[in-house]
């Protein structure tokens, strides 16, 4: 019979601290992206991409 351990281990892993919101997204995980079209390659609208800093996380990657 293993005998029993009366003291407990600290956490390992501390809970993770609030990160910052990514900088080119602000926190919302897409950008706008410019959709282009015909020969003269001439914008004409947006649309919603996936922010290719956080890849759509929201936050930043480096804090």
């Amino acid at each position: 019979m293993a005998t029993k351990r009366t003291t407990t281990k600290p956490p390992t892993n501390p809970a993770p601290a609030e990160s910052a919101a990514c900088q080119p997204c602000g926190g919302s995980g897409t950008v706008a992206v410019t959709v282009r079209v015909g020969r003269k390659r001439r914008p004409v609208g947006q649309q919603d991409g996936l922010c290719l800093n956080c890849f759509g996380s929201g936050t930043n990657p480096d804090s």
